[in-house]
């Protein structure tokens, strides 16, 4: 098979990742003001299994598809007035988040304990992101946003990185052994 036939599949992949995000989006714990969501661990694994550049296009992908106005995002909702109301912030957050996970397992290695520190990381972005977001959009005190949109999410996206992180880097041995990955540019030269 030649690199043009695995960039291809490469990109049905992350095709493929964009479409499992918003299908994870609708698993939902509704808690206000900002629901607990399956979108962050498909986050996850799209940084884990694909890496910086694919993971970050599944993201932005994801995020076009939505805002065009098709319901992918929690509880069946689009447009761009998701993405600039209340919880916008964290889906804006979903791009660095992702980008930052990938690059930082693509320099170390990907196994499960640097898949862990990445998601950890990542999840702190999307947080961060989503936090501050929530606090200008809302209206709301630092205390009201931190308390609403970010400590009830701290043990919860933990448990969502170790998931993503293990789930993810055994999806990704698999999806590289069927030839079904490029390599990333920084395994490719370590490995050559």
């Amino acid at each position: 098979m030649n690199s043009e036939q695995i960039k291809l599949r490469s990109m049905i992949v992350t095709a493929l990742f964009a479409a499992v995000i918003g299908v994870m989006a609708q698993m939902v714990i509704p808690i206000p003001p900002v629901p607990i969501t399956g979108q962050t661990l498909a986050i996850g694994l799209a940084a884990t299994i694909l890496g910086a550049k694919y993971g970050t296009f599944s993201v932005l992908l994801y995020l076009m598809i939505g805002a065009a106005g098709v319901p992918v995002f929690a509880e069946f909702s689009g447009g761009l007035s998701t993405i600039v109301g209340p919880t916008g912030g964290y889906l804006i957050g979903f791009i660095p988040a992702v980008f930052i996970m990938g690059f930082y397992m693509e320099k170390t290695a990907f196994t499960f304990l640097q898949a862990m520190i990445a998601n950890t990381i990542g999840m702190l972005i999307a947080l961060i992101f989503g936090t501050v977001w929530l606090k200008i959009a809302a209206d709301m005190s630092w205390l009201a946003a931190i308390a609403g949109g970010f400590t009830p999410f701290i043990i919860v996206g933990l448990i969502k990185a170790a998931m993503a992180a293990w789930i993810g880097v055994l999806v990704r041995k698999r999806l590289q052994s069927a030839k079904l990955l490029l390599p990333t540019e920084y395994t490719a030269k370590k490995s050559a």
